[in-house]
């Protein structure tokens, strides 16, 4: 698998084409290289601990020797991400404006995208902190949308982070002149947003940096998941995010058994026609559709010899 020495891993795709086997995959042949690695699931439908047959949950589980494994649920981030919001606003705002500022936080907490940035949050921590103790971290993303919507946020979040960061300093520059006798006023907001910048700043350049992330993408042969796999990657190319191999999932075996299965071939050998012609710049990989489904370590390790 040309994963050379990434830092970190994320593995999209449409539901159902083997994104989490294939992460889980990758783990696996990490840890087999001596990698201490860590698999994380953001992906609602976690399937981690049915794989290693383990419970894992939100917490880090030795799965295979070198190998841990966390899973996270987004809905959960989301309500622990607002209740760090409100924890953060004590001292800040007057008492009689709390129950207020709850009520926003609150709204603010159900409006679209809250849900992709909470669970930005939580990774961008896996990576700062994580990254220091692990060697390798592999991402196994929600469906594709989601994907591309979680990866675009730390410049989505980097731009809105300074129009606010700007409004703080107008404001705390009106109030030194009329309050303080043009002396700095300590603002304890502006200094959370300023930290929350160079967070993001931080993770923004690992993600930018080829040579520490790589991004990889799993289809099968089918209209559907190469017309999404395309807009993913038209997508996150325009954020100069670069998906660098692309694992075809599921190839049929050569059986010439009646029409039925040599029609499906005959269309299949189109479709990875069509792939090769529309991901050129891309490595493909291609692994073969197994006759049962990955539900063990051993079935995990013929597939991950598979990428070898």
């Amino acid at each position: 698998m040309e994963i050379n020495d990434a830092k970190i891993i994320f593995v999209g795709g449409k539901g159902g084409v083997g994104k989490s086997t294939s992460a889980a995959a990758i783990a696996l042949l990490s840890a087999g290289q001596g990698k201490k690695t860590l698999l994380v699931s953001t992906d609602p439908a976690h399937n981690v601990g049915d794989i290693f047959h383990q419970d894992v949950g939100n917490k880090l589980t030795i799965v295979y020797p070198k190998l841990s494994a966390l899973e996270i649920n987004p809905i959960d981030e989301s309500k622990r991400y607002i209740s760090g919001v409100k924890e953060n606003l004590k001292g800040l705002v007057k008492s009689t404006m709390i129950d207020e500022v709850h009520r926003q936080i609150d709204t603010a907490s159900s409006s679209p995208g809250a849900e992709e940035a909470a669970l930005f949050d939580r990774i961008v921590s896996i990576v700062l902190e994580e990254g220091e103790q692990f060697d390798r971290i592999v991402f196994d993303t929600a469906p594709t949308g989601h994907t591309v919507r979680l990866l675009s946020l730390p410049e989505l979040m980097s731009v809105w982070i300074d129009g606010m960061l700007e409004r703080r300093k107008k404001i705390n520059k009106n109030y030194s002149q009329l309050l303080n006798d043009g002396e700095p006023v300590e603002d304890p907001i502006y200094e959370v947003l300023q930290k929350r910048k160079q967070k993001f700043a931080r993770v923004r350049e690992i993600l930018l940096d080829s040579s520490q992330t790589k991004f990889i993408f799993v289809l099968n042969p089918e209209r559907l998941p190469i017309l999404e796999t395309q807009r993913a990657i038209e997508l996150l190319d325009s954020y100069h995010l670069h998906v660098t191999t692309l694992i075809i999932n599921k190839l049929l075996p050569e059986i010439n058994d009646g029409d039925f299965f040599r029609k499906r071939k005959e269309q299949e050998s189109e479709y990875l026609n069509i792939i090769k012609a529309k991901f050129s710049k891309q490595k493909l990989r291609y692994v073969p559709l197994f006759e049962e489904d990955i539900f063990s370590v051993e079935k995990l390790e013929k597939f991950a010899n598979i990428l070898r």
